[in-house]
């Protein structure tokens, strides 16, 4: 893979406010320190030491706030970085980010909470996406890969017949396509407390086949291209890490831990 890749770093907070953030005692989620440093600059200094990496929109709900995390000011100056205001969704402000940059894909989305991410890890990523001719690629890490690295991490896994999975928060926009899955997942987000509209979207079939466990990982992706009208692919990431976000105080500890024992 050649050609320079846009990113999308989505960086904000719950309308509620984010649970994570207030055990930190900062105003947004993103500037969660972690490491000594935010959480945000440990992602766009990951993306940004990328060279394959061009542009880099940071979503958040006030863009200002950005010029007060050092390096990230500079490289604003620099035009490396772009802050765009967070729309009322998740799915929203991807598709107002993924404007912003014009949409010139392929662009890479991750989030400012994703503090494990490493330029080695974008590599291998990129990579692993250029291997498949899908629209829109998602990374997964196997849950014998984080349990053997962290046998006390709690995770959210995916449920297949082949076996269960940890999403990564890092996903390749790879065409033009890859719009309708930003549409998809507004979809589910506009029917989410309504779940069996949410069902029908996917299809009642494929719902029932992963309850039952029936689906294999490749089979729940042919169904879900279907349904959001672009080819979706999964990688494999082997490392523990890549599926480390921080999501709520245990994972700040935990994450905390892992930086410490690295910068030992």
């Amino acid at each position: 893979m050649t050609a320079a890749v846009q990113a999308v770093v989505l960086a904000g907070s719950r309308p509620s406010g984010d649970p994570v953030a207030r055990h930190a005692g900062v105003s947004h989620k993103a500037l969660v320190p972690v490491g000594g440093r935010p959480m945000v600059a440990r992602v766009v200094d990951a993306l940004n030491r990328c060279t394959r990496v061009g542009r880099i929109a940071v979503v958040i709900e006030d863009p200002a706030v950005l010029r007060t995390v050092p390096g990230i000011d500079a490289l604003i100056d620099q035009g490396a970085v772009i802050g765009v205001e967070s729309a009322a969704t998740p799915s929203l402000s991807a598709a107002k980010a993924v404007t912003a940059l014009g949409d010139d894909y392929p662009i890479l989305l991750t989030t400012a909470d994703h503090a494990m991410l490493t330029t080695d890890m974008v590599d291998l990523f990129l990579d692993l996406s250029a291997a498949t001719d899908a629209d829109v690629i998602a990374a997964l890490a196997a849950k014998e890969t984080i349990t053997a690295a962290y046998p006390g991490t709690v995770r959210t896994y995916l449920r297949f017949r082949d076996g269960r999975y940890s999403g990564c928060n890092l996903f390749f926009l790879a065409t033009p396509a890859s719009r309708n899955a930003l549409t998809f997942w507004r979809r589910v987000e506009e029917n989410r407390k309504s779940p069996w509209r949410i069902a029908g979207a996917i299809g009642l079939g494929s719902v029932l086949f992963y309850v039952l466990g029936a689906l294999t990982l490749n089979g729940a992706l042919a169904r879900l291209s279907r349904a959001m009208e672009a080819t979706g692919a999964a990688v494999i990431m082997p490392v523990a890490e890549a599926a480390i976000d921080v999501d709520k105080p245990a994972d700040l500890d935990l994450v905390e831990g892992i930086v410490g024992k690295r910068t030992r």
